[in-house]
């Protein structure tokens, strides 16, 4: 096992925090580091700040840890050109202070798979440009591991939704609009199998594999709840509400004429694949091995819509006089 030690947290966004909280909560010793301190540091955390992209001030974050955590990401309009940079100083880190490096990462690479379900062995053959990101990123990681420069293990979600998280498919577009008691809007078909990946399983995944040596070395796709469409999803949101919420679907063509004048539309353009066929990521590996018990969608589903209720909650009351 691999528990005892310093835990340090590259990235405060809506994962790295999770899952300082998580190791905290376990009793663990943990920092995160990011550029500018964060509104929120969970209780018995310490901060560090750092600009990861900076392989000698990455170091000087990670110094005592035993394992680090790549929690960071990117613009998405720039996540090709700014996100690799960030990895491979955070890499350096670990390599520096002999940390297992635990990096979390999403399924981009697999590209296309007319809906095969995804396991951990299916080849890295995207084609987009943030696929072939993703897999040259990934490439850099195996390649460190086996030349022994440093141990790493490797967590992948899908789409993730949660406390926090907005720009995502199930995010603002969809928990805030019904919330609203507008139309949510989808980028695809809503009656597929599509796998979305909850942030609090997500952090509990990462975290059983910075603390159990039988991680090392491999990647795991972590667990979540249940595969189930976008349309059962709504049906559990507006059973929640006490409403039925009613979807608008943006059809392809209308996508890329909006991504002529919306930058973060013209990046969806090249992902929207996975929302055209069956996205179905196989958890079983970690779920055999490790255990695990992921949140049902309704207890996810209801924490969610507290977390926006609380935020509008928040805005009004920034605007009493």
């Amino acid at each position: 096992m691999t528990a005892a030690g310093l835990h340090v947290v590259f990235g405060a966004g809506q994962v790295g925090r999770e899952l300082a909280r998580t190791l905290a909560a376990r009793g663990l010793q943990v920092r995160t580091v990011t550029r500018t301190r964060p509104d929120f540091v969970p209780e018995g955390v310490e901060w560090r700040g750092a600009d990861a992209a900076d392989p000698t001030s990455a170091a000087a974050a990670a110094s005592g840890a035993a394992v680090v955590y790549q929690c960071l990401n990117a613009p998405y309009t720039q996540w090709p050109q700014l996100f690799p940079p960030l990895q491979s100083a955070v890499l350096a880190a670990a390599q520096d202070v002999g940390a297992l490096l635990v990096s979390l990462e999403n399924v981009y690479g697999y590209g296309p798979t007319g809906g095969r379900r995804m396991t951990e062995d299916l080849p890295l053959v995207a084609t987009t440009s943030k696929g072939r990101t993703r897999a040259a990123m990934t490439a850099e990681l195996l390649a460190a591991s086996e030349t022994g420069r440093v141990r790493i293990a490797i967590g992948r979600a899908s789409d993730f939704f949660g406390a926090g998280v907005t720009q995502s498919t199930l995010g603002e577009q969809v928990f805030g609009k019904a919330l609203a008691g507008k139309r949510a809007d989808f980028l695809g078909d809503p009656d597929l199998p599509h796998t979305y990946s909850y942030v609090p399983d997500m952090a509990a995944g990462l975290a059983t594999l910075g603390t159990d040596s039988r991680a090392i070395g491999q990647v795991w796709h972590l667990p979540g709840p249940t595969t189930v469409t976008t349309s059962e999803v709504l049906a559990i949101v507006g059973a929640q509400l006490g409403r039925t919420v009613s979807l608008r679907t943006v059809p392809p063509l209308v996508l890329r004429v909006l991504g002529l004048v919306n930058p973060m539309m013209r990046e969806m353009v090249e992902m929207q694949y996975e929302f055209t066929a069956p996205f179905v990521l196989d958890t079983g590996k970690f779920v055999s091995t490790f255990g695990a018990t992921p949140t049902s969608w309704e207890t996810a589903v209801v924490d969610t819509l507290d977390w926006y209720r609380a935020r509008e909650g928040s805005r009004e009351r920034s605007t009493l006089p």
